[in-house]
């Protein structure tokens, strides 16, 4: 079982599939193991690296508060431990503000960037509306069987079969996030902005998102856009926060046209020396 060690911190990861490596770094208080729609794709054209964020999963939960940069730091030193120098960077959520830190402290380590269904904090952002946002909070001291509900109205697609939704859930369900490691990350998202150094990132981007996203409204998707030079948009119909459930099929084509557009550098997947 692979962990990288990041300030006395076990950060678990693994990888499937081989070629141009690609870091996936998933959302709030969600394990690595919800990359399931997207992986198994990805993973038969790409040497995909997932990492479970601290706080969840089974990377460990030192004592919060966390911040975003040292999340990155610890995507940082997963690619270490595989032994990657540069990769293509996903992150969706919470994850794709890590992918944004991540090209902003480590610019020479990412081929591509990928941002899904993500904000770049600060005032500037396109905020959840006033029950979401309760929603969030509420889920601190709810069950887990009641925090999975409470938030299905917000992050899929009222269209979205409830098997699919399910399916979701049941993926979740062995690597349960404690109070301490939820509510850690959520003050690093709270804490964090990048809007003011958007335009620094030079990586080739392609920024994904969700119409009727209620969690992260679309809004924030358009803004980051029009942020970093030369990103692309795409906004999908019928698609809410979980983009990949909702709209699997659109969401896959639009990254795998991205990516075939940006052929790995020399250096991608070299071990260090």
């Amino acid at each position: 079982m692979p962990f990288a060690d990041n300030q006395g911190t076990k950060i678990y990861w693994d990888e499937r599939g081989a070629g141009a490596p690609i870091l996936l770094i998933m959302g709030l208080g969600y394990p690595s193991a919800m990359w399931h729609r997207t992986r198994p794709a990805l993973a038969t054209a790409y040497r995909t690296i997932a990492l479970d964020n601290r706080g969840v999963g089974q990377s460990g939960v030192p004592p919060g508060p966390y911040s975003i940069a040292l999340m990155a730091s610890d995507a940082a030193a997963v690619l270490d431990a595989a032994g990657v120098l540069s990769a293509h960077v996903f992150g969706v959520s919470m994850g794709g503000m890590i992918a944004q830190e991540f090209a902003l402290q480590y610019p020479e380590r990412v081929q591509s960037l990928i941002l899904g269904c993500t904000a770049a904090g600060g005032p500037s952002a396109k905020r959840a509306e006033p029950a979401a946002v309760e929603m969030l909070k509420a889920r601190t001291w709810m069950s887990r069987e009641q925090a999975a509900e409470a938030a299905v109205p917000f992050i899929y697609d009222p269209a979205t079969p409830r098997h699919l939704i399910d399916e979701d859930i049941a993926q979740r369900h062995p690597w349960p996030t404690s109070p301490a490691g939820y509510l850690a990350q959520l003050q690093a998202i709270l804490a964090w902005e990048s809007f003011s150094r958007l335009p620094q990132i030079t990586a080739p981007t392609l920024v994904i998102h969700g119409k009727a996203d209620r969690l992260v409204p679309p809004g924030n998707g358009e803004l980051i856009a029009s942020r970093i030079p030369g990103a692309q948009l795409v906004l999908l119909e019928h698609a809410s926060h979980l983009f990949s459930t909702d709209q699997p099929e659109a969401a896959q084509r639009a990254i795998f046209e991205f990516l075939a557009a940006r052929p790995a550098g020399a250096n991608a997947g070299e071990k260090r020396l």
